[in-house]
């Protein structure tokens, strides 16, 4: 029987890329992307991965992005499937995200052939390095039949090696998206039906061995840090890891940890540290600070790394960027040397019991303004978040949109015991797509016995509400969305536009229509029109009840929160916890 150039070269693409440790696909529908749409089934049905179907590419993309994420330290290169176009565009905001972060993608952008590129043929423009410094590695594959199948295998099989290593980063240490650009001719279909496919390994076409052997990290820094010991913090930003919070009860330095640094809580982590950095007395204190994983939260951290009076150590394993986006590191090292977990002789106990005594009181004073008390006329945004954080625990994940979500659950996370394992894009730490990143994280996780809750501002939910779409044959999955709205953007209150509005100046008028941007739109009925449960709760104990109740499924629960007072109460806590006594 003779299978099309294109069907048998997309099965051998597919099956590779199965033997090279693929498990899930993510395939958005299209005409030229037929032949991974027929092999990505074919491998689905034979069990040899988890197909995922979304109509919209950004949603996938995201959702692939969600996947890789969720499935904690083992991750696996998650693949996407497009068709060619305007399809590939919509597929690079997920790509930037898991650029700046780390995670391995696969992208697999259908194209046409070379003789229709510059002809005005449909769906066709250049696709070629249109993720430009994004992707680890590209590759544009022509079409195959025009050499013996034999050969286009051979060829596409080094391609792919080359492809998932650098997506894992097995030379680089710097994992990350990678693009193949895969040209198809007519015809694209099986022109009858194929030979069965066996459920067996031995089903797929053999691997050629790996062209490349990962190189074993050496960690070469240096155990003396420059600066005084004494008076040294470590701020955890995204990504940091459990080594972030080791190293600052092990050298008895206070731990700044944003939420998804994987490092929060113990005896070091001061709470509500942004704010009490604005304390000059206290924060002047700092002479040297340890950086490890990528900190964007906080114009407090970022003031304090910028400070030409203190010490700047980075570590950033790997060959990814460093953060410094203040220009100001002194040393950066590609690795913790295990001398750094050896108990230090010069740490200062003074200067941690300063810090621990102002983090005792900014967690009192968090506590009093989150209290059901304090919130019987109505729930605040912080208050919603520190129910969401106290209800989950060890054994949830808990996807945080970025805006104030994340900046909430900065200060009130670890006041009601160490609480769930916390994930964010904080890669370039924008809002798109964060509904269908938190249905990836909830199917990656359920496989590692885990529950998956999200936390998210109304405009991020709008903004990927489309990822609630869902067909009848997709994976099952259970996330609870829980969407903060206070009809509009809040986090613009809380910067410099909203202290212009405040002026009455022309400028400061137009806040309500260009940042403000209320919607008033009805959650319930977008929800309905998806097929997704919703319940609008109106109070932090139904809000805690809602999330305990057992679920299945997606469910969308909304809590309505004020936006006008926004920039004054933001201002008050932060004076509030400064003050210290």
């Amino acid at each position: 029987m003779t299978i099309p150039p294109a069907v048998a070269a997309a099965r051998a693409l597919v099956a590779d890329l199965v033997s090279r440790g693929v498990q899930d696909m993510v395939l958005a529908p299209g005409s030229r992307s037929a032949p991974l749409a027929y092999a990505a089934a074919e491998a689905a049905g034979a069990g040899r991965i988890t197909l995922h179907v979304r109509v919209d590419e950004r949603d996938a993309s995201f959702l692939a992005l969600g996947l890789a994420k969720g499935a904690g330290p083992d991750t696996t290169p998650v693949a996407v499937v497009t068709t060619s176009g305007t399809a590939v565009a919509n597929l690079h905001p997920a790509v930037l995200e898991a650029s700046h972060t780390g995670l391995p993608l696969v992208l697999l952008t259908a194209d046409r052939p070379h003789e229709l590129r510059g002809t005005g043929a449909s769906q066709t423009t250049d696709q070629v390095g249109i993720f430009g410094s994004a992707v680890r590695f590209a590759a544009d594959l022509p079409a195959p039949g025009e050499r013996e199948a034999a050969d286009d295998f051979r060829d596409l099989r080094h391609v792919t090696a080359r492809a998932v290593s650098a997506a894992l980063g097995d030379r680089s240490g710097h994992p990350g998206p990678v693009h193949l650009n895969l040209a198809y001719r007519d015809p694209l279909a099986p022109t009858q039906p194929l030979p069965g496919l066996p459920a067996a390994p031995e089903g797929y076409p053999r691997p050629q061995p790996p062209l490349v052997v990962p190189t074993t990290p050496q960690h070469l820094g240096s155990p003396a840090l420059p600066g005084d010991p004494a008076h040294t913090v470590v701020v955890a930003g995204d990504g940091a890891g459990p080594d972030a919070r080791r190293l600052a009860e092990t050298q008895g330095w206070p731990l700044f940890a944003e939420p998804s640094s994987g490092a929060t809580g113990g005896p070091n982590a001061v709470p509500g540290y942004r704010a009490l950095l604005t304390n000059d007395a206290l924060a002047g204190g700092i002479e040297q600070v340890v950086v490890l994983g990528h900190p964007t939260l906080s114009r407090p951290v970022q003031r304090l790394l910028a400070r030409p009076d203190v010490t700047v150590t980075v570590v950033a394993p790997g060959a990814r960027p460093w953060p410094d986006a203040a220009r100001n590191a002194a040393v950066v090292l590609p690795g913790l040397a295990p001398a750094w977990f050896e108990e230090a002789a010069e740490a200062s106990g003074d200067f941690l019991a300063r810090w621990h005594a102002a983090g005792e009181h900014a967690a009192r004073v968090l506590a009093e303004e989150t209290s059901d008390d304090a919130v019987l006329g109505g729930p605040t945004a912080l208050a919603v978040a520190r129910a969401v954080a106290a209800v989950l625990g060890p054994e949830d994940l808990l996807v945080v949109g970025s805006s104030n979500p994340v900046r909430d659950l900065e200060l009130v996370l670890g006041l009601d015991g160490p609480g769930p394992a916390v994930l964010a894009n904080r890669g370039l730490a924008g809002i798109d797509g964060t509904v269908s990143t938190s249905l990836g994280v909830a199917l990656a996780a359920a496989r590692r016995g885990l529950r998956t809750r999200a936390l998210l501002g109304d405009l991020t939910f709008l903004h990927d509400v489309g990822g609630l779409l869902r067909g009848p044959d997709e994976p099952p999955v259970d996330l609870e969305i829980v969407v903060v709205n206070d009809d509009g953007g809040s986090i613009f209150a809380t910067l410099e536009h909203g202290e212009l509005a405040e002026t009455g100046s022309a400028a400061g008028a137009a806040f309500e229509r260009v940042f403000g941007t209320p919607h008033g739109a009805t959650l319930a009925q977008l929800c309905a029109g998806y097929g997704v449960d919703h319940q609008l709760v109106k109070d932090v104990p139904t809000l805690r009840h809602a999330l305990q109740a057992p679920s299945r499924g997606v469910q969308v629960i909304e809590v309505r929160v004020p936006r006008a007072d926004r920039l004054a109460t933001t201002r008050a806590l932060t004076a509030r916890i400064a003050a210290l006594a």
